[in-house]
Formats: structure tokens, sequence, C-alpha cells
């Protein structure tokens, strides 16, 4: 068995996912694939356009074997921490090969290298980081700033290695590789050129168009207006969760609540959340009273120093009372479980190959699974069934839905 991991989102599954499973084979000859995807909300800070089920459904039916889920401790995070989570997970397995990503550079000794000098942390680069922080840049500016200034000064060649840090998949790719260096992990990270849109692209130019894109197109125009760009078994899929649940999800949904809580929550609690700077919680309280619009609030607290998606996932946190002591706990020992979400039979093959070589609890029936677990992964996995009920919460229905990680099977092609 060679097994090839790959790290997903799915929001949803389009045909540059389908490119991404068949340049994994392609490059790794591999038998069998695991996913590691994002649950009820994804690294962004919003909810997943379909639920996690929908999603692996679309995911085993386009060619992946098994699909775990990834918790929401770890999903809801920056790039470092997201691709932490998820690499510490298929490194705990046991039994992966290979982790397969694409990446703007397409080139992964060049990403390899930069993740090096990010990982290693000269305290030369440190003091750069400090200097563009202290100017008001973002962390992801600073940072490309600093290992520009860190390398002319070091005489150190990587060909436009600021430039690679300013595009998103380049950026995940590096952080998995740091992540991999230091899990000390023997899994072999192999990378491809990705093609069609730009990732953060709104419009739709091309068949491989970006997840942003069609997204907004569903909510706009309808799941119709997106047929040629997914496969067929993911556009069937997402009709079949807008024929039982009415809609799709979105951040908008989560105005009202949004609202609410900050109301109520005073600047002192706000400051406890994670990746929170001194003064942030005052801004986004005195700004929350400027609009009840989820879009238009983010739009205001949002500066050069604080970006739209850093301020989308804190109020993610705040929403799911997912505070700085509970992530840093998540990140406190190794993951602790698997959740199944979706498999085939070769998925099972690969359950079995896991027991054999690993400690990590397999969560079928969750009321077994639950006593099993140490503290800190229990407290994980209420976590991720807290997410899916607000998961639901946000698709507005006349009868709330609760408890839907206890109700609803994975997805299973046997």
């Amino acid at each position: 068995m060679k097994v090839a991991g790959l790290i997903t989102e799915y929001n949803p599954f389009h045909n540059g996912h389908r490119l991404h499973i068949e340049k994994t084979r392609e490059l790794t000859g591999a038998s069998h694939l695991v996913a590691v995807m994002s649950g009820s909300f994804v690294q962004r800070g919003e909810p997943a356009i379909v639920d996690k089920w929908t999603r692996a459904e679309m995911a085993i039916e386009n060619g992946v074997d098994l699909v775990v889920e990834l918790p929401f401790s770890y999903a809801v995070q920056t790039a470092e921490l997201f691709a932490s989570g998820a690499t510490r997970i298929l490194e705990s397995m046991g039994i992966v090969d290979y982790l397969v990503f694409g990446s703007e550079s397409g080139n992964v000794n060049q990403l390899n290298d930069i993740a090096m000098i990010l990982d290693e942390e000269p305290s030369l680069f440190k003091y750069y980081l400090r200097e563009h922080l202290n100017r008001g840049n973002s962390f992801s500016v600073s940072r490309s700033l600093a290992l520009e200034d860190y390398m002319e000064s070091n005489e150190i060649r990587i060909p436009n290695a600021a430039e690679i840090l300013k595009e998103s998949n380049n950026i995940l790719g590096i952080e998995y590789l740091k992540s991999l260096r230091r899990l000390n992990s023997s899994i072999i990270p192999l990378t491809f050129q990705r093609q069609g849109d730009d990732y953060k692209d709104r419009e739709i130019r091309s068949s491989i168009a970006s997840a942003t894109a069609i997204r907004q197109s569903i909510k706009t125009r309808g799941v119709e207006s997106v047929a040629g760009l997914l496969p067929e078994a993911s556009y069937q899929a997402i009709l079949n969760f807008i024929q039982r649940y009415g809609c799709v999800n979105g951040l908008e949904n989560y105005s009202h609540a949004i609202n609410y809580l900050l109301c109520v929550l005073k600047p002192e609690i706000i400051a406890e959340y994670f990746d929170v700077e001194i003064g942030l919680e005052n801004r986004i309280k005195n700004l929350s009273e400027n609009t009840s619009d989820v879009f238009e609030l983010i739009e205001l607290i949002s500066t050069k120093r604080y970006t739209e998606t850093r301020i989308q996932r804190l109020l993610i946190h705040l929403l799911a009372n997912l505070d700085k002591k509970n992530i840093l706990e998540s990140y406190s020992l190794d993951p602790g479980y698997l959740r199944i979400l979706g498999s085939n039979h070769k998925g099972f093959q690969i359950i079995n190959s896991i027991k054999d070589n690993s400690n990590l609890e397999i969560l079928n029936k969750l009321t077994d699974s639950i006593p099993k677990l140490l503290p800190v992964h229990r407290k994980m996995l209420q976590m991720d069934i807290l997410a899916t009920d607000l998961y639901f919460f946000g698709l507005n229905l006349n009868k709330p839905l609760k408890n839907m990680d206890f109700k609803i099977s994975p997805y299973i092609v046997k």
C-alpha cells in the first residue's frame, strides 16, 4: 500500500480539486488517497457552503478513498496553525508516504528553501520582522519584507522569494513544509503548479474557477450557473443539499448572532481570544455599533495590519467560544482521534492500517468513543460537535437541527 495525503477544504469540490487528485496519482503512483478536510467551518473564517458529509461525498465520488475531519480548533486558524494541525494528523496516522499540494510556485525545493529560513527564524530575520510589524504592516506582508531584507543581507538567492510569499497556496505549502520539518516526518512533500483562475479571484474566467467565485455564483445565480465548473457528483451533491435544507450556508447568515455577541461581550473578554492584539478588542467593540451587516463590520475593522480574513476567524472564535486557552490546549498534544467523514473499500484498508500503526482513536459511534479520549481531546471533539450545531443554526431552518454529529453517518461506498 502506498498512501498519499491531501489537506483540503473542498468548499466545494471543483475541477481544480479533481486535477489535484490526478496530479497526486501521477506524481506518487499512490494506491490509496486520504484527505484531511476542514469540517463545518473553514480556514478563512466562514461556514462551508455545504456540510462536511456532503463535501466528503463529493471527495469520495471523485477519487479520494478516505476523508477524515480536521478538528474545528485546527481548521479556523492562521495558515501556520492550520498546516500544523493537518500535518500532525497525517503524521499520527503512521502510514502516509506523501503529502501532495498545489502551489503557484510548483517548485518544492524553492518552497523548502524559504520554509527552512522561516522555521529557523535567525535573529536578523526576527529583527527585520519586528521592524516591518512596527510600521503597521500585517504579519504576512511583514514576513515577506523581512525575508527579502534577510536574504539581501546574507546574499542568499531564492528567485522571487518575496513574491512567492504573497500567494495563498505558496504560503500554505511553505507552512506544510515547516511543520513536516518540525515533526521530523518521513512524509515526502511534493507540489505541482496549480492551474486555472487565481485562488481569490471573484470572477469566473476558466473551467478551473476559484472556489470563491464558484460560491459567489451559487449564492447569487443558483447552482445551475456553475454546472460546468464542478464534476457531476459535486453538482448533484449540492443540488441534493439545497433540496434538503433550502439554501447553502455563508457568513452572512450569522450577522444577528455576531451582532448580539458584540453587544453583550465586554472588551476585556474579547481581549482573551486568540490573535487579539492590545487595542483590537476596543476597535471591534466600538465599530460594531456602526453596522449590523457582518461584511460591513469586517471591512470597518480591517486595516493594513488586521486583514479581513483574520477578523473573520476572530468572529468565528467568538461565536464558538473558542478562546486562546482552548486553542493552545488543542496543540499541546498530538491529535488523539480520527473522525471518519467518508470512505470507500480502499478507505477501510487505510483505516485498518492506521489501527495497526497508530494510537489514534478511530471514531465510529461518538457516544461510545467520547469516554475513551483524553480530556483535551474530548474537549476538541466537543468543539467539533458545537461547530456542527452552529453550522446548522446558520441555515435558519424552521426546525432547529441539533446534535447532527450523532445523527448523520459517514458517506460510505462499499
